[in-house]
């Protein structure tokens, strides 16, 4: 494709913060792209990728369905269009969450075969940055907010970051679920693992 077109679900969270990294990594990269905010399904069809950004996962979860946005993300999955879920899109991601989600009747996505934890790091003030190493880029400053740990994954998921032995960031095919905020650190890199998914 000439242009790649990524589309920033806009219904909470920190939107904007991704399409203005989205578009840094573009110039950055070398890329050719485009990011869009994006809240219905129409606004869906043009896109060729999505990121499910941080916010709060229970309700995000229950806009994606008010809004008629939950089957276009999951068709767009089936298809093999690239899906990058952060923070509380890494949750909706999951096939498997914790008593947390359960209690918040948070309904996940279930695109990636792994489980979390929503609220491993505990409550805003344990929030903090810490230097990963994310596999093909090396170092890199992880933004941590309220973060989510993915416990345990399955099937053919591709773990690329730990901290000690919790995973922060995996791959299974055309998804990406990271527990961290790489639109907060100003460091492109990280978007060359989404981009290499086109």
């Amino acid at each position: 494709m000439d242009t790649i077109r990524v589309g920033v679900i806009g219904l909470q969270g920190d939107v904007e913060e991704h399409i203005h990294a989205l578009e840094k990594a573009f110039k950055h990269l070398g890329v050719k792209g485009e990011a869009i905010w994006v809240r219905r399904p129409l606004d869906m069809e043009t896109v060729h990728g999505v990121v499910l950004p941080g916010g709060e996962s229970t309700t995000i979860s229950k806009l994606l369905t008010k809004f008629q946005l939950r089957d276009v993300i999951l068709k767009m999955a089936s298809e093999g269009k690239p899906i990058l879920g952060t923070c509380a899109g890494c949750v909706l991601l999951a096939k498997e969450g914790d008593e947390l989600v359960e209690r918040t009747r948070t309904e996940l996505l279930g695109l990636m075969d792994m489980s979390v934890d929503r609220n491993a790091f505990g409550p805003q003030r344990e929030s903090f940055e810490a230097d990963i190493h994310v596999e093909g880029l090396g170092n890199y400053p992880g933004v941590f907010i309220r973060a989510p740990l993915i416990k345990k994954t399955w099937g053919d998921v591709e773990v690329l970051s730990k901290i000690d032995d919790d995973i922060v960031l995996a791959k299974q095919g055309n998804i990406l679920a990271a527990s961290f905020h790489p639109e907060l650190t100003g460091d492109s890199r990280f978007y060359r693992l989404f981009f290499e998914m086109f």
